[in-house]
């Protein structure tokens, strides 16, 4: 399934596109997409009903906001240096363990909101990334089978980061990775049986309809389940906790000086094969 959430910020329903690419009303069927209905295989399945049956109301998606798919989400995990060709671009060794920092639940918003530059930013940076959404609690995981059954679905990510606030103003990544605005997450969240291979997954991100990221999770260092499992023996995860996974190469911190950072104007747009599209226009902090 599809699942995702319409309308105006702080207000959004649950939604569904079905297979005919038609946006349903789920809100006469579940309150919301949250961690407690992706934990809930009856809810789940009451959704998985209505979506067969055809019979859901309509939504005209003319003009109508998608915000993120998740709501309340727990945390955010990220995984940082996780692509072998984006350590290469950065001149970084592979990390003989997976690198991990922290993203606020309220960096998050929808797959086309503005992301703002942060004021006096000068190196603010694109990062397209697969974000793996937890639907079951994971806590000491032993195999890459019984992290997989941990996940409930897949998005896209933006992972926008401004590379002078995290890498050159002391202490850790978390001051260039949490500036608001800087998680745009969706379109939809694509249920776990829909996706056969998460390492079999194209990234691609635009600027200003410029080519700059053309990847796939077949690049990853640590694949999705070796993630899940890794991070399970450290931090207990909750269903509606999200992972942002890493990027591929491509990145502005990656390329030759002068490095083409964001600035106020510009467009990115990025995609993940199967699980959407975003575009997002940054405007001043």
């Amino acid at each position: 399934m599809k699942l995702l959430r319409v309308g105006t910020a702080g207000s959004e329903r649950p939604a569904l596109l079905d297979a005919e690419g038609i946006l349903r009303d789920l809100s006469g069927v579940v309150p919301d997409i949250d961690g407690a209905l992706l934990a809930d295989d009856v809810a789940l399945g009451r959704v998985r009903a209505a979506a067969e049956s055809g019979e859901l109301p309509v939504l005209d998606a003319d003009g109508l906001r998608v915000g993120p798919p998740l709501a309340r989400i727990g945390k955010i995990v990220c995984i940082g240096l996780n692509y072998h060709d984006h350590a290469r671009e950065t001149g970084a060794e592979p990390p003989a363990e997976p690198v991990i920092f922290f993203k606020a639940a309220d960096t998050v918003v929808g797959p086309d909101d503005t992301v703002l530059v942060p004021r006096g930013s000068v190196k603010t940076d694109w990062e397209v990334e697969l974000a793996v959404v937890i639907g079951r609690t994971a806590r000491y995981l032993e195999s890459h089978e019984e992290a997989l059954a941990r996940v409930a679905g897949y998005a896209v990510a933006h992972d926008v980061s401004e590379r002078e606030f995290q890498i050159e103003r002391g202490g850790t990544w978390d001051k260039g990775k949490n500036c608001e605005t800087f998680n745009p997450l969706g379109p939809w969240l694509v249920t776990a049986d829909e996706v056969s291979d998460p390492q079999d997954l194209s990234l691609k991100l635009w600027v200003n309809g410029e080519p700059k990221q053309d990847g796939t999770t077949a690049e990853q260092i640590f694949p999705v389940a070796e993630v899940v499992r890794y991070v399970s023996q450290f931090m207990t995860l909750y269903p509606g906790d999200v992972i942002n996974t890493g990027t591929p190469a491509g990145v502005a911190l990656g390329q030759p000086e002068p490095k083409p950072y964001l600035r106020a104007g510009d467009v990115v747009e990025l995609e993940i094969g199967g699980l959407g599209r975003q575009r997002q226009e940054f405007k001043p902090a």
